[in-house]
């Protein structure tokens, strides 16, 4: 392996997205993710299309640069070739309820007696100290009780789920930063210490940094509800032949927009003079450019706006990525061969370290692959538990 994150070892007992996606960031990044699933396997094997059962489309992303290890973990065999992984450990990232964790002796009191440097990360929906503690959750349902369903409301006409999972994804990098943050402690202080990553929470925090608006004052200065990107008029414009996306943002570029759109009189107009005064008037704002989009080419306007440095793009499918000029120009999906399933489309890692370059080392294992590489030799409990 290579990466910054070499010689730290990671156990992955997640399942679906949330988890998996902040352990696919560790393993990228050069950390030996083992990634311990029950008997039937992650059900995220089973989403998707896919060559043989069990290799899905999205566990194909979810999971490279990972080593899998089958156990079943209400079996005392299993729990105890668990505890015996814990030992030589360094992080430990679940996606079960605490209560769970409790009942199979893997919660953070017990496993730090059995490693006290573990880096012990519980990612669930709602944090354990409040009444939702033990409640199930997806990613729908954070959307929805977070505020993120009925704010995309507000431009769709009803309540609307993004076409994202986006709450397990946020979760999972917020869960990825804590990690590497309790690793920079450890190094330091040479203790390992429990991390809890609340879905609900994070989510929260994430929708209302914009959406507390005016109720951030006390006594309030307005709603809620961030009134720029609520704007039902806030969307793709249509031009003459199709559609575009443009982000007017700051003076200089309104000023740049009605020179090359040809409408310099909107300059003068009080309801354009500046970022304040532009969010008062958020809808008048947006419903003009629209009816100014709309009478040129989406060729036309990219030309202009490019040229005048202005934020703009053509509205690209998810098959339009892959003719994307750019991402073929940096290599970003790479056609790679797979063990067992053949040929596969694969994405780079996007980040880049000068130093520590990050490398595909090892394809989405099947079920239980590494089991005897991995457990071959390992010291277990004896008969007194210890």
């Amino acid at each position: 392996m290579s990466g910054p994150l070499e010689g730290i070892r990671v156990l992955d007992l997640t399942s679906v997205v949330m988890g998996p996606y902040c352990t696919l960031m560790l393993a990228d990044m050069g950390a030996d993710v083992i990634k311990i699933e029950s008997p039937s396997g992650d059900t995220t094997r089973y989403l998707g299309p896919s060559k043989n059962r069990g290799m899905g489309s999205l566990f194909l992303h979810l999971n490279r640069n990972k080593r899998s290890v089958a156990l079943d973990l209400k079996s005392k065999d299993g729990l105890e070739t668990m505890i015996a992984l814990v030992k030589d450990a360094d992080v430990l990232v679940h996606t079960m309820r605490p209560k769970t964790m409790e009942r199979l002796g893997l919660s953070y009191e017990h496993l730090r007696k059995v490693n006290s440097q573990l880096i012990y990360c519980g990612m669930y929906g709602f944090s354990k100290e409040g009444p939702y503690g033990d409640k199930p959750a997806y990613d729908d349902i954070i959307q929805a009780a977070s505020g993120i369903v009925s704010a995309q409301g507000k431009v769709s006409g009803s309540p609307q789920y993004l076409a994202t999972v986006l709450a397990d994804k946020t979760a999972g990098l917020v869960g990825l930063s804590s990690i590497l943050a309790a690793l920079l402690y450890r190094q330091e202080k040479g203790v390992g210490q429990e991390i809890e990553v609340p879905m609900f929470e994070t989510m929260v925090s994430y929708n209302m940094i914009e959406h507390m608006y005016g109720e951030t004052f006390i006594p309030a200065k307005g709603s809620t509800y961030y009134s720029r990107v609520t704007s039902p008029y806030r969307k793709p414009y249509k031009t003459k032949d199709g559609y575009i996306g443009v982000m007017i943002y700051n003076d200089k570029q309104w000023k740049s927009f009605f020179e090359v759109s040809g409408h310099q009189e909107l300059a003068a107009d009080e309801r354009f003079v500046d970022m304040e005064v532009r969010t008062q008037n958020i809808d008048f704002v947006y419903s003009m450019i629209e009816e100014i989009i709309a009478e040129k080419t989406t060729e036309t306007w990219l030309s202009l706006l490019v040229n005048a440095d202005i934020p703009c793009t053509n509205i690209n499918t998810p098959d339009d990525l892959f003719k994307d000029p750019h991402l073929n120009d940096i290599n970003f999906f790479r056609t790679v061969h797979h063990p067992t399933e053949g040929e596969i489309r694969d994405m780079k890692f996007p980040v880049t370290f000068s130093e520590t370059p990050v490398e595909l080392s090892r394809y989405a294992p099947n079920l239980g692959e590494h089991n005897e590489e991995l457990l071959k030799g390992l010291q277990l409990r004896d008969k007194d538990g210890k």
